[in-house]
């Protein structure tokens, strides 16, 4: 065992006078020699304390053998530094001034990155003492034989042989446990400046040279000083011995040892001082020019020793056992974080974000470069003309939650408006953020949802250019692959060519930049837009394939290896898909979700303007802006960028024809005036045609399709001549796509009304108001419905004839019948909150009076929207039907995330004379109104506002509350209004269940406004989790009763109160004597002298109709006293009192004296 002490004092040494590249490089070679395998040489790389590296790679070589092969073999190889670490007179031995650089990265948290940093060692220390080591990931663990270099039985001898080894214990105790340094290492100077050698060996101290070998030193050298460097005085001069000796060390004379100059060949080991007097404390080694005193190591040894070890560290505390990070491929926990490190680097494309910097290569091998450069060029082009408008929306932190408790989908949950949480900074500080937040090395899936038309491909693109701006610094490469070019189940492909192959335009990399990249996964960007296209690919996110790198697989196996994080593991992954269907179901596990908002009404006419502006038609920018607010219903729908855009084209060819232009006041007949021209010049048949394509595609959940799918060449070559169809980014030659999904929508609808093969009897399911059981149509044309009530309801002339023209439309006139009977069947105060809105969607594109009216007369006088969400168009038509009911409404607008804008609208209204919204977004709204002046609406809104009844169920809505009561407090010391809100002078009820962590933090702040609600008459404190308020809790409500004059229902069950609560309760009780008529007391820690504090107080409370002290810890004494209280109380009429501590018998023979004492 004394050569473990050999092996580890050398390897010390090796790792603490070499550059990280040359370590890297150790282990490389090691790696080569077939000495570690793959997992554990990426573990060593990632490995933070400069001791148990060493630690690791001496065990390792002693269970490999061969020392010298190892070391002294790569000691002698002529290794040489990188350049940009070598000073500017530095030349080769062989006189080339060219150097082989070392492609090293950085590695984060790593002790090569230790190396690299200009970090205080004392401030590492402090960062790493305080550290919270229990959320740290831990490294895979191989228990493959193939894998491991060194198992736990071979680990058990070496223990066992190093136990009993006494000299090898104090050798190892002097390596584990270094002396302290001092209190000041930076600001602390040796007594003697340490000697400094140059060249290409090492020096150091031996902690027992009789362990080692050492060679009596020969004569001196002859050789003069390189130029450039510090001419000395007096230099002792050596012969060298043979470079292929392979001694251990050499000894050193007595006498002051100062420089060396550089020599070609010195062999590897160690140099020995003998002697007293030689002055010498420490010698330094540096491979090339001497370095200034500024730059020379602290004197205090050689090594740079690891950081200390923590407490909180596993490991053994015995010097004679090393500890569990030791192990190869073991567990351990990364010891340095970066979160509020900077360090500097050298590399000559710096680049810094948010305090993080660039950790790119010092140079990048040239093919990487020119890839890189051309990746750029790519990305950094903009589309020209209305393409490249761009508008900044608004990224929204979303979640999926459960639609409903028996329904296993999710859905985009539905915050209110003032509850959103956007991502500050864009998208480059959420991308960054996001990224901060992940687990090292692995994989992280960002997704991006929205609506079709909301702009998710326009903002991917934007991502791809900020990148090549230089905007997101924390990636070395962005791919953008749109889905659609993936959805090809029979094709085989490697890694390779989805990232180089499979984008919109194809790039050419050699095989260096690929391996280039996947050794730096966690610097790759990978974009995958429309996700939902994927669908044909279903089930490989639970595929169990999990294909190498190089190895060529289904597109299937290829997602599957991506998702399941084993190809390219480390990566990030940014989608763009929809919030519904198959797939968007498991991105709830997504590291990050957001939402793509969409167009205020402020940018959607900023974005006309700028449409006009780049089309050249500036003359035409007010007229078409003015058109546009004339319609009301296009403006709101105009919150899409999709149908804004389509707006704003429908505008230009109107306001070409002549002055007289309107744009029409549905969606249907906004696309009929898009297509009309392009349909009557068409071939005979060919929009019919195409619209079958399209229907067809939306049935399969696709909206791609290849060149011979089309019926003949000329209606192909119409279709991409007008625009409808067109090659997609990334596609093949063959391949088209429709511009939109919602023009895809329109033809499916076409093709519904014109077809003879749809069933009269199955065309109602089409608008998906009433879904069936079986076999239900799934509505993936989401747009089908509104579209063909208009193409079936509107009239001919201005709608199907003038597409198709007035001889194709026989068919409408009997399909017109069937819908029109199954509409005004419907009962709408039958349906969901979701199908109401579509159904008032649909009337609305009829643009038939029979069916609205009918529509708008069945509406319920409560409409209650909770949890479903109201776009702009949605409180558009909601505000149209309600003004032409003809009656009055309530409404409760919670949990639907409608914007202020649309809030107010329907608050507006007279016939609506009650609302419920969050109490966030209304208390906003009246801010507003006031800070505008309007005090009229101001007022309606203020009248019309009721929280009754009101349930908080969290903090929030109990710091809501409070903020509703403090606007009433403020306006009631003002002169100018009036003093009660209604919302609060007019609740009764009010329920709090926030659970027994929430409950008792949040119950303090309820009880300081409780004295404002005058009228509150039902006062309920019970929850299923328990709100636990306490003992303290009721105090501070009995401090209350004296203002609660209205109170009748007072719930206290499962608070976990004791003898002392009730007494407090006891004597706040009679306060509430003449209102109070239930008190329940369930469930809680009441015994004998609670019960006897409830009984005295019993007969005061005049009011009391029923008690409930069931399941409380009172005895039969208790019980006999709550008794005979009872017999004085005539109006009780039922006492609740049955508990498990009273006997049976007992309480049995008390309900036989008095029937009122119920035992259920």
């Amino acid at each position: 065992m004394n050569n473990f002490q050999a092996i580890l004092t050398q390897v010390r040494i090796l790792l603490s006078s070499h550059q990280p590249s040359q370590v890297q490089a150790l282990l490389d070679s090691l790696l080569k020699e077939e000495l570690l395998s793959r997992e554990y040489h990426c573990t060593l790389l990632h490995e933070p304390d400069s001791e148990a590296l060493a630690r690791k790679i001496s065990l390792t070589l002693l269970e490999k053998g061969d020392l010298d092969l190892a070391l002294l073999g790569w000691a002698q190889s002529g290794l040489q530094p990188p350049a940009a670490e070598r000073g500017p007179g530095h030349s080769d031995h062989d006189g080339s001034s060219q150097c082989a650089t070392m492609e090293l990265g950085p590695l984060e948290g790593s002790y090569l990155e230790l190396l690299n940093s200009d970090a205080d060692p004392l401030c590492l220390y402090h960062i790493y003492d305080q550290m919270d080591l229990a959320g740290e990931e831990e490294i895979e663990l191989y228990s493959e034989p193939d894998t491991d270099t060194i198992n736990c039985d071979q680990f058990s001898r070496l223990l066992c042989d190093m136990e009993g080894d006494e000299e090898t214990r104090e050798a190892y105790a002097n390596i584990a446990f270094p002396e302290e340094l001092p209190a000041d290492l930076k600001h602390w100077k040796p007594a003697e400046p340490p000697a400094v050698v140059t060249g290409s060996f090492l020096v150091g101290p031996v902690s027992n040279s009789s362990t080692l070998p050492c060679l009596p030193l020969p004569t001196l050298f002859n050789q003069e000083p390189a130029s450039g460097r510090m001419h000395l005085e007096e230099t002792d001069q050596m012969p060298m011995p043979s470079s292929s000796s392979s001694l251990s060390c050499l000894n050193l004379p007595e006498g002051l040892i100062q420089f060396v100059p550089t020599v070609s060949t010195v062999p590897q080991g160690l140099w020995q001082i003998s002697g007293t007097g030689t002055g010498v404390s420490s010698i330094f080694i540096y491979h090339g020019e001497v370095p200034q005193a500024s730059q020379v190591p602290p004197p205090s040894g050689l090594t740079v020793h690891g950081l200390p070890t923590s407490p909180d560290r596993p490991g053994s505390t015995s010097p004679f056992a090393p500890s569990a990070t030791d192990l190869p491929s073991m567990p351990e926990p990364a010891l340095i974080s970066r979160a509020n490190v900077t360090e500097h680097k050298t590399s000559p494309t710096q680049c810094q974000a948010a305090g993080e910097v660039s950790n790119k290569l010092p140079k990048w091998p040239e093919p990487v470069e020119q890839f890189y450069r051309s990746l750029q060029d790519t990305y950094r082009a903009e589309p020209a003309g209305p393409d490249g408008i761009l508008m900044e929306v608004d990224l929204v932190q979303a979640r999926l939650e459960r639609s409903s408790s028996k329904s296993l989908e999710r859905e985009l949950a539905t915050p209110d408006w003032a509850e959103r949480q956007l991502a500050q900074g864009g998208l480059a500080e959420g991308l960054l953020a996001a990224k901060e937040r992940r687990r090292p090395r692995e994989t992280q899936v960002i997704a991006m949802l929205g609506k079709a038309g909301q702009g998710k491909s326009y903002w991917a693109g934007a991502v791809s250019r900020a990148w090549a701006c230089g905007r997101l610094p924390q990636y070395d490469f962005v791919f953008s692959v749109p889905c659609h070019c993936l959805n090809r189940p029979g094709d085989v492909y490697r890694l390779q060519d989805l990232l180089f192959s499979l984008g919109p335009r194809p790039l050419v990399a050699a095989d260096e930049v690929f391996s280039h990249i996947v050794k730096r996964p966690d610097r790759v960007l990978l974009i995958l837009d429309a996700f939902e296209e994927l669908e044909a690919q279903d089930g490989f996110l639970h595929s169990t394939c999990s294909p190498a790198p190089a190895e060529p697989c289904s597109l299937r196996g290829l997602l599957a290896g991506l998702f399941q994080k084993k190809l390219l593991r480390g990566c990030t992954l940014l989608l763009t898909a929809r919030p519904r269907g198959r797939l968007v179901q498991s991105l709830s596990k997504a590291d990050a979700l957001f939402e793509l908002s969409g167009f205020s009404m402020e940018q959607a006419q900023a974005y006309v303007m700028r449409y006009f502006e780049c089309s050249g038609m500036t003359e035409h920018r007010d007229r078409a802006l003015a058109l546009l607010r004339d319609r009301p219903f296009l403006l709101s729908h105009s919150h899409s960028p999709t149908l804004c855009r389509a707006v704003c084209q429908l505008s230009e060819a109107l306001l070409e024809l002549g002055e007289d232009a309107e744009l029409p006041s549905t969606l249907t007949g906004l696309y009929v005036g898009l297509l009309g021209c392009a349909a009557l010049n068409g071939p005979p048949g060919a929009l019919a045609q195409l619209a079958k394509l399209a229907w067809e595609l939306g049935r399969r959940h696709q909206s791609t399709l290849q060149e011979d799918q089309f019926p003949s060449a000329d209606v192909r070559t119409w279709a991409m001549a007008k625009g409808l169809v067109q090659h997609p980014p990334g596609a093949t030659e063959s391949e088209l796509a429709f511009p939109s999904f919602l023009l895809q929508c329109f033809l499916g609808a076409l093709w519904l009304a014109l077809s003879g093969e749809i069933k009269d009897k199955e065309l109602p399911q089409y608008l998906a108001l009433t879904p069936r059981k079986k076999r239900p149509y799934d509505n993936w044309l989401e747009g089908v419905p509104r579209f063909l009530t208009g193409l079936i309801f509107q009239p001919r002339a201005r709608c199907l004839g003038a597409l198709v023209g007035p001889s194709a439309t026989a068919l409408a006139d009997r399909k017109q019948k069937v819908l029109a009977r199954y509409l005004k069947r419907l009962q709408p105060g039958t349906l969901r909150a979701r199908q109401l809105l579509e159904l008032l969607h649909c009337a609305h594109e009829a643009e038939e009076a029979g069916i609205w009216q009918h529509v708008v007369q069945e509406l319920p006088a409560r409409l209650s929207f909770l949890g479903t969400r109201l776009t702009p168009p949605d409180a558009h038509v909601l505000g149209k039907a309600l003004e032409a009911a003809g009656q009055d409404f309530s409404l409760d607008l919670r949990s639907t995330g409608i914007d202020p804008s649309g809030l107010g609208s329907l608050v507006g209204l007279s016939c609506v004379t009650h609302f419920r919204a969050a109490l966030s977004d209304t208390v906003a709204l009246w801010e507003s109104l006031q800070q505008h002046g309007d005090t009229e609406l101001l007022q309606a809104a203020e009248e019309k506002f009721t929280i009754e009844p009101f349930k908080a169920k969290s903090l929030k809505d109990v710091e809501d509350l409070g903020k509703l009561v403090q606007t009433q407090r403020t306006r009631s010391s003002s002169e100018d209004t009036a003093g009660e809100l209604p919302a609060v002078r007019d609740l009764k009820k009010l329920e709090f269940a926030l659970g027994p962590i929430s409950g008792p933090q949040a119950f303090p702040k309820l009880v300081r406004i409780l004295t404002a609600f005058s009228s509150l008459q039902h006062l309920d404190l019970d929850a299923l989790s328990e709100n636990k308020i306490g003992d303290e809790g009721v105090s501070q409500l009995s401090a209350t009763f004296p203002q609660l004059k209205s109170l009748e229902t007072l719930n206290l069950s499962q608070n976990s109160i004791t003898d002392l609560g009730a007494y407090k309760l006891a004597e706040g009780l009679p306060s509430l004597a003449a209102s109070l008529l239930r008190l329940s007391l369930y469930n809680n820690c009441i015994c004998d002298m609670g019960a006897e504090s409830l009984a005295r107080v019993l007969p005061d409370m005049v009011s009391l109709r029923v008690m409930d002290v069931q399941y409380n810890k009172f005895t039969a004494a208790g019980a006999q006293q709550l008794a005979a209280s009872l017999r004085k109380c005539p109006h009780v009429e039922t006492l609740a009192m049955w508990t498990p501590t009273i006997p049976f018998s007992v309480q049995e023979h008390l309900q036989q004296q008095d029937s009122r004492i119920s035992l259920r």
